[in-house]
């Protein structure tokens, strides 16, 4: 079983990556290697699978095989642990330009093992414009042996200058049986289980594993889609305002408080704090105030990053919700509802609204999602965004 059979529904991007491969073992070889370049740019919807075909591809090109998926090389790119591959995923808010340019010289290096020096960069979106910038300039004058994995949603969030140097691999939405067969297969999920979760988180494959493995999950998502059918009043559209935000900061503190007490502890250990010796521990741990001030700026920007991932998948999941209301009442009966679970909250809002009503809804949604990225104060804009869902107009 190869690297590539694990991508969920992207037959033609597997197809394409498996050809490059080989182009990519032929160019080691000595050969022309035609259809291998040093940039690619992987792009699709959240949760298809993008920085899984870019470490599938990852594998290929650093397995002298093309990515047999059970050799030691194959196993250390899956682990993280190959010397050649250079995995980077954003933890905060953005990704700078210092970041980038300690990135870049670390990418300037000969491969370890002789085939491909490889930068995997997820979320590549999140990089600042100046770290863009110096981005730009080592895809555009890279070392011999150097390939640029990049993943976005879409090719748009990357500047012009740089998709136009990358080759755009675009995944598609896997389908409901397709991720119902991986969970089903792969982790052992209940058939019904497996199917429920694949419908609900409508082809985003580490949403549906997380459903479908994770009870939390699945009781955070039930009160999501309770909301709807609970906004009677101003009372309760700030109450569930309140809930929504309330619960993306304990889901934030909860991820991030173990790994910020052992990176905290980590430092200070760095900086002499426990060590012997008369002023020994005093001056060092001074002198590491500004480490420990970054360390602290990083962490804060690490949870707001999920506080405000955890609130996205919450609206996204209303959104989804009132998609299936508008297609109950428009009667399109061939479209897969998500939310099938629900049907009897679907069928009561789609009779006591109209369909104009669910677009404005939606609207009021996806503002709210652009509010939040633009730093506007979650309470506030959830609060809006909740009273827009309650009102007829």
């Amino acid at each position: 079983m190869g690297v590539f059979d694990d991508l969920v529904g992207q037959e033609r991007a597997a197809a394409l990556l498996s050809r490059a491969a080989s182009a990519a073992a032929e160019a080691v070889a000595g050969g022309r290697g035609a259809g291998m370049t040093h940039a690619w740019l992987f792009t699709g919807p959240p949760g298809s699978g993008r920085s899984a075909a870019a470490k599938a591809f990852a594998a290929a090109l650093l397995c002298p095989d093309q990515g047999c998926g059970h050799c030691d090389l194959c196993h250390q790119v899956a682990i993280g642990s190959h010397p050649d591959l250079e995995s980077v995923r954003p933890e905060g808010l953005s990704y700078s330009v210092k970041q980038t340019r300690e990135l870049i010289l670390r990418a300037a290096g000969a491969p370890t093992l002789g085939r491909w020096r490889i930068v995997l960069f997820e979320d590549a979106d999140r990089a600042t414009e100046a770290a863009a910038n110096a981005l730009l300039k080592a895809i555009e004058e890279p070392p011999p042996r150097t390939v640029w994995l990049l993943c976005t949603p879409s090719p748009d969030d990357l500047v012009i200058t740089i998709r136009s140097r990358c080759r755009v691999v675009t995944l598609a939405t896997p389908s409901t049986a397709a991720v119902a067969h991986v969970l089903a297969t792969r982790d052992g999920v209940p058939p019904d289980l497996a199917e429920f979760a694949a419908r609900a988180a409508q082809g985003h494959i580490g949403r549906a594993r997380r459903l479908a493995l994770d009870e939390e999950a699945r009781r955070r998502r039930e009160a999501v889609l309770s909301i709807p059918a609970s906004l009677t009043g101003v009372g309760e559209c700030v109450t569930a305002a309140e809930r929504l935000v309330k619960t993306a900061e304990e889901e934030a503190a909860s991820a991030t408080a173990e790994l910020n007490e052992t990176e905290t502890a980590e430092l200070r250990k760095v900086y002499g704090e426990g060590s012997s010796g008369k002023g020994l521990n005093k001056g060092l741990v001074r002198g590491g105030a500004g480490a420990l001030k970054e360390l602290e700026d990083k962490q804060k920007s690490r949870a707001t990053r999920i506080k405000r991932d955890s609130l996205d998948v919450a609206l996204l999941d209303l959104v989804v919700f009132y998609r299936d209301v508008l297609a109950v009442q428009l009667g399109a009966y061939d479209i897969e509802l998500a939310n099938q679970d629900r049907r009897a909250d679907l069928d009561r809002i789609a009779r006591a609204s109209t369909p104009e009503q669910t677009l404005r809804r939606v609207d009021a949604i996806m503002q709210c999602r652009e509010r939040l990225a633009a730093n506007v104060n979650p309470q506030i804009a959830v609060e809006a965004m909740t009273m827009a869902l309650r009102s007829p107009s």
